[in-house]
């Protein structure tokens, strides 16, 4: 290829030549139009995308806020703690059950120590968690009460004959003489003895909410069940399960379990027969045998 075959590709006619000059100049002036123009699109402008924009803060704030959210937790007692409210304290199932197993034999945990023997928590879950155990006043003044026996004053201390009382005749002042008991516990005594009809043993001291051993030995020491109470037995093979779950010592579900197995089964003869009922305390089996006819 020569110099003149290459020159021939530049040689242009007029009109190419206008041709050329022209696409040039549209492309400057395109060019020239993108750099001034403004071509974002005015409905960004809009008031209806302005107020979300206004909005967004407060939005992301918001999702802030959750995720720094933390649940306040109010003092308790760890005794009844439920299985969400064990989850929720970062308890394991295991745990938790074994606390649920302590509770079902009637018992008490006392201190975070006892807490901890029991349901086998970690040190680190203990230090968070104790802090927000609340026990009953007798627990924080159970110190106070070993010393109280030192104190030549005091009614039940005095190294006197001791004046038994029968325990369904006691009164309120009665009761409250005995350290560990004020005014609500007694009441508390009183209210249960008056679901019952009365007390016919002792033992049932045990079963009342926010006694300590310490306050049910003195209890027996200044009380006796003399003579038995005329109470109204609870009809055990013709009661409905609304007059049965009334009876203090069963609640609705054993209730239902006891005519569910009345009416498969027949008339309950004894309370051996009762103690076939899943749930029903065989310990305190003799205890309500004296309140139901059978």
């Amino acid at each position: 290829m020569n110099f003149k075959t290459v020159k021939s590709y530049f040689a242009f006619s007029r009109s190419q030549r206008t041709g050329i000059f022209l696409l040039f100049s549209i492309i400057i002036a395109s060019q020239i139009a993108y750099f001034f123009t403004d071509f974002n699109d005015a409905s960004n402008d809009s008031p209806e995308r302005e107020r979300w924009l206004s909005l967004q803060s407060q939005i992301d704030s918001m999702k802030q806020e959750k995720l720094d959210y933390v649940p306040k937790i109010y003092p308790f007692n760890p005794n009844f703690i439920s299985d969400y409210k064990g989850y929720k304290l970062g308890m394991s199932v295991p745990e938790i059950d074994r606390l649920l197993a302590f509770r079902k034999q009637n018992k008490y945990v006392n201190s975070p120590k006892e807490f901890q023997a029991v349901t086998k928590v970690s040190d680190s879950l203990l230090n968070a968690i104790s802090p927000y155990f609340k026990f009953p006043d007798w627990v924080k003044n159970k110190k106070q009460f070993k010393e109280y026996k030192k104190y030549p004053n005091t009614t039940f201390a005095k190294k006197e004959k001791v004046v038994v009382i029968d325990i369904n005749k006691a009164t309120q002042e009665d009761l409250i003489k005995i350290y560990g008991i004020g005014e609500a516990i007694s009441l508390r005594i009183l209210k249960f003895k008056e679901s019952l009809g009365g007390f016919v043993s002792m033992e049932q001291m045990n079963d009342v909410w926010g006694l300590s051993p310490e306050v049910v030995e003195n209890l027996n020491t200044h009380f006796k069940v003399l003579a038995l109470p005329n109470v109204k037995k609870v009809d055990i093979n013709n009661a409905s399960i609304k007059e049965l779950s009334q009876f203090p010592y069963f609640n609705y579900q054993l209730a239902r379990q006891i005519v569910t197995f009345r009416s498969m089964n027949g008339d309950f003869k004894n309370i051996d027969d009762l103690t076939k009922i899943k749930g029903l305390s065989i310990d305190k089996a003799n205890i309500i045998a004296l309140y139901l006819a059978f």
